[in-house]
């Protein structure tokens, strides 16, 4: 079994095989938030607090902090909001950019150990991105996509997985440290989308022993009712094994989706969670079912 260990300078989040599944909130993004964008831009930082509490309280685990502002100082904007957000929260931090400099700029001020997003199988981004993961001691999003681009063959996308994780290797990082992103294509598109990456994401569990994400909202772009098409997959998609993604947890449906597969998978003990989140506050507790139960109902009889 794998277990995926992210932290914060105070806090732990572990992402493994037989554990709950991690949500990673995505809402820290300015990519078409023109008002984000602006702010952080010119150095302010409320909405992106607001955003991060909100996300907390609504359930996620670790936050996706990304800056990428065209025309921007983006390295120090991401490092900035990194500040800020250790300050605010024991929340893990998610380093999302494709710019080098701001990675590193983001790693050098984090305090315990990030999630880089991300690094693809081109050589050059290899050769790039993974003595920076070795050298902060990081953990890393692997996205299966090379230089040919994104290939629908999910054997071709399987074997750039397997790339990354074994160039991560000869740089002597462990497979521990590899999340592999399988890539979710819109299946409004391509519409075995949805059963090729269940497939994959149970090849990259069963044979490489490595931890799944993905970016959940992928799927249903271009259709209607995207929030209940991502939560159905969601919950399709823990049940083949993936074991975490970046998505909004926001949405009141996506989080549910997410708190159901976990129930259903074992991976809340007695349904704790569940009840803690959805239990009616005015009703009378459950009795208890099963072989305890019954002990009692003989003591009695």
């Amino acid at each position: 079994m794998t277990d995926t260990v992210i932290s914060s300078r105070s806090k732990e989040v572990v992402i493994g095989f037989d554990r709950p599944f991690v949500v990673i909130g995505e809402r820290i993004n300015p990519t078409g938030r023109k008002l984000l964008a602006e702010e952080m831009k010119v150095g302010d930082y409320s909405r992106v607090q607001s955003d991060a509490i909100a996300q907390i309280e609504a359930g996620a685990q670790i936050l996706d902090v990304n800056a990428g502002i065209p025309l921007a100082d983006e390295p120090a904007i991401l490092a900035e909001c990194i500040q800020l957000l250790q300050s605010i929260t024991d929340v893990p931090l998610c380093i999302d950019s494709s710019v080098l400099e701001a990675l590193e700029s983001g790693l050098s001020v984090y305090q315990g150990k990030a999630l880089l997003n991300s690094v693809t199988g081109e050589d050059e981004r290899l050769e790039r991105i993974l003595p920076l993961v070795k050298k902060y001691g990081c953990a890393v999003i692997a996205i299966s996509n090379d230089d040919t681009g994104i290939s629908e063959d999910i054997n071709v996308r399987f074997a750039v997985a397997k790339k990354i994780v074994e160039r991560a290797r000869d740089h002597g990082i462990p497979t521990s440290d590899i999340i592999v992103d399988p890539l979710v294509m819109p299946i409004g598109a391509i519409n075995s989308a949805g059963v090729q990456v269940m497939e994959l994401v149970r090849r990259l569990r069963s044979e490489l022993k490595v931890n799944t994400t993905c970016g959940a909202s992928n799927l249903s772009f271009g259709l209607p009712n995207r929030n209940g098409l991502n939560a159905a997959f969601l919950s399709m998609a823990i049940a083949s094994g993936m074991t975490s993604a970046i998505t909004n947890p926001l949405h009141a449906e996506m989080i549910q989706s997410v708190r159901a597969a976990n129930v259903i998978m074992g991976h809340d003990p007695e349904c704790s969670q569940w009840i803690r989140n959805y239990r009616d506050p005015s009703a009378p507790a459950p009795e208890r079912t099963g072989r305890r139960a019954g002990r009692r109902r003989r003591d009695r009889d």
